[in-house]
């Protein structure tokens, strides 16, 4: 499918990766893997074809198709969810346009006996055919599927894109690429935008997926549960496992060790073998077998051990002072966005040191809850903190929280106060800012970069409450550990919206799930809740069955509501049976044109009775879709 031989890209002078080898087959689910900036996005962009590397060759299919879901997308505005979603579909939508004009033209013309009006329905013909080839009696709905398993509501698509966040546009251009069949999908940290629900549905897709994948993400459940290969950038080069992310952590583990014992063998041979030589040098008897050990050592190959990028940035988050039992306090709390209700009557209490997580599809109101716990909302309703609370907040979206304009430096003077200004270059130095680096601007930081520069700043200010919105998101997987190690020891209070699920194991004690404008309350770590949930969603399909089994009451509405349901039913039959019979009719009219025209064409009711049947065809449909809708509010 894709050959990658020699692979080199530098920047500056430096090596990204050099001279690397390796090949992607149909089936290869790959996590690619490494520390921010080892180059990992460079290499899907260089396997899009979308950057040229500095030498090396990539050989692949003629035909292949590559579908690449970036970090940063360029979006069109003025379009509907559902409009945007079918743009995965150009070559349907041509046919599409082909077919309505070469409809308008058999409408309006008269010259049913002319050359021209044959090749129209010769044409006509070839572009149903092409459509029904390509799916194009089956797009729309693949589209509503993928659409709503990626968070979507149908009370959505119809809506302007415009209204929606980035993270939400980010999840019409995954459904885009999902829907286009592509060979090759190139997935840039896809789960970045998605709740957990999302993350397991885009999870149970991609096993399935029959093309080849690339995935860069720091979701190492994420990775194991989709993945079957993991290729590691490190330190310029890649190391390639035929096995998921944990598995392959294991295999490394062991081949290094392998490759310690086996060097320490070889240097013990060696070390013989220069005594033996200078031993025999002494000898002029000897000489000949000194200059015969001399070429062996010179022709054996050195055994080298894997080289292991170990920088990692320190993190300790100190508790200021004790503040009262109750850190937050919240009764009837309400928050609306103009017309949308996102928050109603929400009632809250946080103890101290108690960690806490969010949870809950986008746009619930888990985001709008912490900026309101921290002042940044206004909302209706009570909300009051502890004595002596002290807030610590890790917005998700940084780049409205950083200024671009400063340097990484700067923007910690900034934020640093007379006590602890001094320690500003050393805190930047356990977050891996170190020499020339601390004088980069924000806004060229990666996404990895500015986490990092933001975690940074809240050891600046005292704290004893830490409320984190999505603190993972762009940082690579030895950065995640060491801050989840870092919030597992802090001893103050953590509220923590994640959807990251290896991220919240075993960090909180209570889970609040967002949903329908509320919140639920979950006694326990992150495993709990989904265990819970799955258990709840069968109970409620228990509850679903025994009400649809149990017989109903006999009074008058629901013998009417029966009536109603029984002679709609027959009505939609008696509509399907004719819809079939016209398709059926209209296909035979359409074989006799294209095999026999000048026959058919000499019946001058042929073409009145072949527009009328497509009329009334059209007729059926739209009365089929009132009587569904009538259906679907009475069932």
């Amino acid at each position: 499918m894709l050959n990658i031989h020699n692979l080199s890209i530098s920047f500056q002078g430096e090596y990204l990766f050099e001279e690397i080898t390796f090949k992607l087959g149909p089936g290869d689910r790959i996590g690619l893997i490494g520390k921010n900036g080892a180059g990992k996005s460079t290499m899907l962009r260089i396997l899009s074809k979308e950057q040229e590397p500095d030498t090396g060759q990539i050989a692949a299919d003629k035909s292949l198709k590559i579908g690449f879901l970036k970090q940063d997308i360029d979006f069109d505005f003025g379009k509907t969810v559902l409009e945007e979603s079918y743009e995965a579909f150009k070559e349907i939508k041509a046919c599409e346009a082909q077919l309505e004009d070469i409809n308008i033209q058999l409408a309006e013309r008269t010259d049913y006996e002319s050359d021209t009006y044959h090749q129209l329905m010769v044409d006509l013909n070839d572009v149903q055919h092409q459509y029904e080839i390509l799916g194009g009696y089956n797009y729309q709905g693949e589209t509503e599927k993928i659409l709503q398993g990626l968070g979507f509501r149908r009370e959505d698509f119809n809506k302007l894109t415009d209204t929606f966040s980035g993270g939400w546009r980010m999840r019409i251009e995954l459904a885009k690429l999902l829907l286009q069949n592509n060979d090759l999908l190139l997935l840039d940290e896809p789960t970045n935008h998605l709740d957990i629900e999302s993350i397991i549905w885009l999870e149970n897709f991609l096993k399935g997926y029959s093309g080849a994948v690339v995935i860069v993400s720091h979701d190492k459940m994420f990775l194991d549960n989709v993945t079957n290969r993991t290729i590691e950038i490190s330190l310029g080069r890649i190391y390639d496992y035929n096995k998921p992310y944990s598995q392959f952590l294991v295999l490394r583990k062991e081949m290094k060790t392998q490759q310690l014992a086996a060097q320490k063998n070889q240097e013990k041979q060696i070390q013989q073998t220069e005594k033996l030589i200078e031993k025999f040098r002494a000898k002029a008897s000897k000489a000949t077998m000194a200059q015969s050990l001399i070429k062996k050592l010179d022709k054996i190959d050195r055994i080298e051990v894997d080289e292991d990028d170990n920088s990692v940035m320190t993190l300790n988050f100190p508790v200021s002072i004790t503040p009262g039992k109750v850190v937050v306090e919240m009764e009837n709390v309400s928050k609306k966005y103009g017309d949308l209700q996102v928050l109603h009557n929400v009632n809250l209490s946080v103890a101290r040191d108690v960690k806490t997580a969010f949870v809950g599809q986008n746009g619930q109101g888990k985001s709008t809850l912490a900026k309101i716990i921290v002042g940044d909302l206004e909302h209706e309703g009570q909300l009051t903190l502890g004595h002596n609370v002290q807030i610590g907040y890790f917005a998700q979206n940084q780049a409205e929280y950083l200024d671009g304009n400063k340097t990484v430096l700067d923007t910690m003077i900034d934020a640093a106060n007379e006590t602890n200004r001094s320690k500003v270059r050393d805190i930047l130095g356990s977050f891996l800012f170190r020499g020339e680096e601390v004088e980069k601007y924000v806004k060229v930081l990666s996404g990895g970069e500015r986490n990092r520069l933001a975690l940074a700043k809240l050891l600046l200010q005292p704290l004893n409450v830490l409320i984190m919105d999505e603190p993972t998101n762009h940082l690579d997987i030895k950065s995640k550990n060491v801050l989840k190690e870092a919030l597992i020891k802090f001893e103050g209070t953590l509220i923590l919206v994640s959807h990251d699920r290896d991220f919240l194991q075993g960090l909180t004690d209570t889970v609040y799930e967002f949903k329908d404008q509320n919140i639920k309350q979950y006694l326990g770590d992150i495993d709990f809740y989904l265990e819970q949930r799955n258990l709840e969603n069968l109970r409620e399909a228990e509850k679903r069955t025994v009400v649809a089994d149990k017989p109903k009451e006999s009074n008058k509405q629901s013998y009417e509501d029966q009536k109603k349901l029984k002679s709609l039913n027959n009505k939609l039959s008696n509509i399907e049976s004719k819809i079939n019979q016209l398709e059926k009719e209209l296909k035979a009219d359409d074989v006799k044109l294209a095999t026999d025209y000048d026959k058919t064409a000499s019946d001058p009711k042929f073409f009145d009775e072949y527009q009328g049947k497509k009329k009334r065809l059209e007729q059926l449909m739209s009365d089929w879709e009132v009587v569904q809708e009538d259906l679907d509010r009475l069932s």
